[in-house]
């Protein structure tokens, strides 16, 4: 998450940017992303996405990003844990529209 995302969502949900990291944020690698629950989602969904308005920047591309469009199965596999991306429609047309996404967005997703 960047600096602005990260005032954002802390303003969002009224607490101090220090608190929402150390209280909703955890490093991966040398970046911070969001926290997920004991349940594997992010700890702001709630049968829908509780911060929607200022969601950070990899939300908002879900699932157009890199690691899930490299690979057909990396579709099939998210597709598992977000009830967002569909997989009642052939491989092909999937593949084709992340063909056109990446083409059209590749800047600003990947």
């Amino acid at each position: 998450m960047t600096a602005t995302d990260i005032e954002k969502i802390a303003a969002y949900i009224n607490t101090d940017p220090n608190k929402f990291v150390s209280d909703c944020c955890l490093k991966s690698g040398s970046k911070l992303v969001l926290a997920q629950g004991a349940d594997g989602y992010c700890i702001f969904w709630d049968n829908l996405c509780t911060i929607h308005p200022v969601k950070p920047r990899m939300c908002r591309a879900w699932p157009f990003i890199k690691s899930v469009l490299t690979d057909i199965t990396n579709w099939h596999i998210m597709a598992n844990s977000c009830p967002g991306i569909r997989t009642d429609v052939p491989d092909n047309l999937i593949q084709e529209c992340i063909r056109s996404v990446r083409k059209h967005n590749s800047s600003e997703l990947i």
